[in-house]
């Protein structure tokens, strides 16, 4: 089955073709790397399923959020560069309940937490697409698998890899030969239609456990330091450039714990046309240390004094700065509400700590961030920072939870942000 057969606009890899032909189990499971192409060959499988489908039973399509289903599966779905003159057969409303693929009505389940497998309980299913298997609940799994009684149903999926010890790997991908499944493995080289020159930068772009997952596509254990590309001697600085933009202060919140402020700029670009992300100066306040805890109004105070008071923000004799945008650790919706009081405009930061992490990794992988010597709660906690080993061997990526209050404000201002400062990373062209 070939994609000129099916009608495609895409040229599909004979990696790509084989797997399509192939998946005939009740399971079929693409996986490994990002960008490999895997998701696009098991959607174009996925086509020529529903298109003759078993009658008599449900088909849905399976995601983490209505979001990335809607990004991951019906945007390709969708896009008639890849899926031809079948584009058109497909409708699909962002949030809606179900689709209308090939004449056949799919629901459409996101399953963001456990309870998600209600939605299950009494469905006859025909046949199911789930995307980014390992991010759903073993629970939801089960029932999912247990709803594809019509005769003839199949599940097609793909996934990144994850921890050796997930369940997916452990009781599914490991088990192949005594389950009717089958399953490919794709690396990012498997991927013929990129750039080459895109391939380079994301091999250069990813280290430690993201290069070996994301590139290689192995399933490996999160273990040692997280931030293993962190250069102390090129990325610690004592001087800074002039700033282009104030990007944004990142606070993790902290009564009994200590709260921790970073202040974010973008450099003006260097002799080589390149800005870079800095990390100028730090606040802290530990209660253990201090013998007292602040209130949300003190805290406020206290930073709006900070900004004010940080010099040579834009040249020399000039003082106080006030970034773009003020991220704070979305558990603090108290101190959000001190803040608007105070005048400031927060945003709770994104926390979705994996993902996080990645971005923090991908920045200092690029050799994009600089941080100031004067912060050095900060560059202690870049280089004790660590996966937990415990949770590791249970399928779970997890920092170690100490010693990481101005890591996670790191984290929350960049990742927040991601999509301001991407744009102003880009080197600029030299005339």
């Amino acid at each position: 089955m070939t994609g000129g057969a099916l009608g495609l606009a895409v040229r599909l890899s004979p990696k790509q073709e084989r797997s399509i032909a192939e998946s005939n189990a009740r399971l079929n499971i693409w996986q490994g790397a990002i960008r490999s192409g895997k998701t696009i060959a098991s959607l174009i499988r996925w086509l020529a399923f529903v298109a003759n489908a078993p009658r008599g039973g449900s088909l849905v399509i399976v995601g983490k959020t209505a979001d990335t289903i809607s990004r991951n599966v019906f945007d390709p779905l969708m896009d008639p560069a890849i899926t031809g003159p079948l584009a058109a057969r497909i409708s699909y409303t962002r949030g809606a309940p179900t689709a209308t693929i090939l004449g056949r009505k799919v629901e459409i389940i996101s399953c963001a937490d456990a309870r998600a497998e209600t939605r299950l309980r009494g469905m006859t299913c025909a046949g199911a697409y789930v995307d980014e298997i390992t991010l759903l609940e073993r629970a939801f799994w089960d029932m999912l698998l247990s709803r594809l009684s019509v005769p003839g149903a199949m599940l097609f999926g793909s996934t990144n890899p994850d921890s050796p010890s997930h369940w997916l790997k452990r009781d599914f991908l490991d088990r192949a030969g005594e389950l009717d499944l089958r399953s490919w493995h794709f690396r990012l080289d498997d991927n013929h239609a990129l750039d080459a020159a895109y391939v380079t930068a994301l091999k250069k772009e990813y280290t430690g456990l993201w290069y070996k997952r994301f590139v290689l596509g192995a399933w490996v254990m999160a273990e040692g330091a997280i931030f293993d590309m962190w250069d102390e001697d090129r990325m610690v600085v004592s001087e800074l450039p002039l700033m282009e933009k104030w990007l944004a202060v990142g606070v993790d919140y902290g009564t009994a714990n200590p709260f921790d402020a970073v202040l974010i700029g973008v450099s003006v670009p260097d002799d080589a046309g390149q800005r870079r992300i800095y990390v100028t100066n730090e606040w802290r306040w530990d209660s253990r240390q201090q013998r007292r805890q602040l209130t949300d109004a003190e805290y406020s105070l206290r930073l709006a004094d900070w900004l004010d008071d940080i010099p040579e923000t834009f040249g020399p004799g000039t003082r106080g700065v006030r970034p773009d945008w003020l991220i704070v650790d979305p558990s603090a919706a108290s101190f959000v509400m001190q803040l608007h009081k105070d005048g400031f405009r927060p945003q709770q930061g994104d926390n979705s700590v994996l993902d996080g992490i990645r971005t923090v990794s991908n920045v200092m992988a690029a050799d994009h961030l600089r941080v100031h010597a004067s912060c050095r709660a900060l560059l202690d906690e870049i280089v004790g920072y660590a996966w937990d080993d415990k949770k590791a061997e249970r399928g779970e990526d997890a920092p170690i939870k100490e010693h990481d209050h101005s890591v996670d404000a790191l984290r929350y201002a960049l990742h927040t942000t991601q999509a301001v400062w991407l744009r102003l990373l880009e080197p600029v062209p030299a005339y």
